[in-house]
């Protein structure tokens, strides 16, 4: 079950992903518990009863639901109030134990009565899709509560050991000395939150729940690497949280003793709480690493079947079943191949698909020099596509964001388990830009002919614009600009892939190329998961499959492969999602012949943030109808 507070960490820890996060429960004002340093969440029914919400119309009322739950849940969730700006609870984690993802589901089920009680007769448009995109994501939360512990609490592409430091050094800004107190005071914190994170492991352990036994090297050695260098170890080189923390606060520039003091401090927390806790988070997970069972996917979990078509159906935000995704996923492979073939002849390439994917993977000319060096222009050259494309994005848009965005590397500490490239959202406050991260770990994996790609995809007109728009949208509830719908949300992100195209650019073959090789890896992905979770594939078997239908480096079809064992179902969400994108875009073109406008057409598809697949569909229609 991803309930409200689970997810604000998701949200924490899943900048890489691409989906943001809709908070939909209601929840207490939160307390301190001094001796756990993190936020009592607990809910009551009486806490919702007691504060019926009164309204002159069914309009304020409305509204008025929609900003308490909002509300409610930004401050039940430290973490999630400084992805906003906020610093109310500053020095605080979220609380992941199971009292609090019980309290979640009881004020879940309180919350669908509520949503039925309103009159839709006497709401605008707007509104009842508000109110239907609310009820349809609280509804399938309460639906995830049947497979509550099914979800990995940790695996080694994203959890709480590398949620750590990457949140510290992305979120948690120093301003002013209270900042600092509360970095310091989070720091002490990381014992109570770990110490919830194992008790969700040994629930899991008990239930055999478990990733598999390959993962839990790489978890263990990124926790290592977090709690290396000073001062931590005799080295020369400071620890990230060490260095992120000295950064922040010489950078206030205060006097040499309060920089002294501050970094006392600093020294305690890190040598008496951090490590403790890393070293016992690394011990449970040496002892469970000998318990997990053979095997690689769902499959071989207790009613995984039944986990796995649940979290299809959360991902692609459809009813398709794993057999009808694999089906889907072949038919596009066998697509892209062919429209594959047809570069070959534009460059000339004599031989065969397979032989052109082996040249495309070890040709030096596709790829940047191993060295800092090559690093450095491989970040010019992606900054150049975006700057490029940004000029020509009024042609293609109405709505644009504020926000500005910046390309940014991984951070060393992560970047080994890091995903290729992801995207963050910028601060609402305008406080932080987004992010477009490029893992730059191994070159090798980030070839020139995708650059292009995927610079749309992570940054704009992809990522950035519709995640940026979304945040700034005037006259919608605040809980709808951050709805987490997995197909919507990447689903653009690789429609913008294919619409540069249309604008224009991928004018070198090679480029295009990629364009294909990116969309191909997405419908690959429809195969491989499916045949992980549902077909029982073995881990060497997906990786066997990639490497075999696609150009990507072998190193890249391994790290992708554990992503999905790690993250069943969400990889089919982008092949999905365009999928409908492009079906619904081809459908307005041809009802509406010389009235189409791309521009109207994008504007309608952003203008109401994230939703389901059903209601994407149902708005366009309606667009449809208004243009007619």
């Amino acid at each position: 079950m991803q309930t409200n507070r689970s997810r604000a960490l998701t949200l924490a820890i899943a900048a890489a992903l691409g989906t943001s996060v809709f908070l939909g429960g209601c929840s207490d004002a939160p307390s301190t518990d001094a001796s756990s340093n993190t936020t009592n969440q607990t809910a009551t029914s009486e806490t919702i009863t007691a504060a019926p919400i009164a309204a002159a119309t069914e309009s304020t009322r409305l509204a008025a639901f929609f900003q308490k739950s909002f509300d409610d849940d930004v401050a039940n969730s430290p973490v999630w109030q400084s992805y906003l700006g906020i610093k109310d609870d500053y020095d605080k984690w979220d609380d992941m134990s199971d009292a609090a993802a019980q309290a979640e589901i009881d004020n879940i089920t309180l919350l669908i009565a509520q949503a039925k009680q309103f009159d839709t007769s006497q709401l605008n448009a707007q509104e009842q899709l508000s109110l239907e995109i609310y009820q349809q994501d609280i509804q399938r939360q309460l639906a995830n509560d049947a497979f509550r512990h099914h979800t990995y609490v940790m695996h080694q592409f994203r959890a709480a050991h590398t949620f750590v430091p990457s949140f510290l050094i992305n979120i948690h800004s120093i301003s002013e000395l209270s900042d600092a107190d509360a970095y310091i005071q989070r720091l002490h914190g990381v014992k109570s939150m770990f110490n919830q994170v194992i008790d969700q492991l040994r629930i899991r352990e008990k239930l055999g729940v478990y990733p598999p036994k390959w993962a839990y090297d790489q978890m263990i050695q990124a926790s290592h690497n977090v709690i290396s260098g000073t001062p931590f170890t005799e080295s020369a080189t400071d620890s990230t949280i060490y260095a992120d923390f000295t950064q922040k606060i010489t950078a206030l520039g205060l006097s040499n003793a309060e920089q002294a003091s501050y970094m006392s401090k600093l020294n305690t927390a890190l040598t008496k709480s951090v490590q403790p806790a890393y070293e016992k988070l690394i011990a449970e997970l040496m002892k469970q690493r000998l318990l997990s069972p053979e095997g690689d996917g769902v499959w071989r979990l207790p009613e995984g079947d039944k986990w796995y078509q649940n979290r299809l159906e959360w991902f692609t935000t459809t009813t398709l079943n794993a057999e009808e995704v694999h089906q889907i996923g072949i038919e596009n492979v066998e697509r892209i191949h062919t429209d594959m073939r047809g570069i070959m002849q534009q460059v000339n390439f004599t031989g065969t698909l397979p032989e052109f994917f082996e040249f495309m993977r070890t040709d030096p000319q596709f790829y940047y020099p191993d060295s800092e060096q090559g690093r450095e222009d491989y970040m010019a050259d992606a900054k150049a596509y975006i700057d490029t494309m940004e000029a020509k994005i009024p042609e293609y848009f109405g709505l644009t964001p504020e926000a500005r965005m910046v390309v940014k590397r991984v951070e060393a500490f992560r970047e080994k388990s890091a995903g290729k490239a992801f995207y963050q959202s910028p601060a609402i406050d305008g406080s932080r830009p987004g992010i477009y991260y490029a893992n730059l770990y191994d070159m090798s994996a980030m070839p020139t002919y995708q650059m292009e790609a995927l610079a749309y995809h992570e940054g704009i007109p992809g990522h950035h614009m519709q995640r940026a728009i979304t945040q700034e949208l005037k006259g919608i509830p605040d809980f709808q600009k951050y709805a987490s719908f997995t197909a919507y949300t990447e689903g653009w992100g690789l429609y913008t892939e294919e619409l540069g195209k249309d604008m224009g650019f991928y004018q070198d073959p090679y480029s295009d190329f990629g364009r294909l090789a990116m969309e191909l890896w997405r419908a690959c992905r429809l195969v491989v998961d499916t045949g992980l979770h549902a077909k029982r594939w073995s881990r060497e078997e997906a990786i066997e499959y990639l490497v075999d239908n696609t150009p990507n480096a072998r190193y890249d079809a391994v790290k992708a492969i554990e992503r999905y064992i790690a993250m069943p179902g969400q990889a089919t969400a982008y092949m999905i999602g365009k999928l409908k994108i492009m079906g619904l875009r081809d459908k307005a073109r041809t009802t509406l012949g010389d009235k189409f406008d791309i521009r109207g057409f994008h504007d309608e598809v952003l203008k109401d943030g994230p939703v389901p697949l059903s209601l994407l569909e149902s708005k366009i229609d309606a667009w449809i109808a208004q243009q007619q």
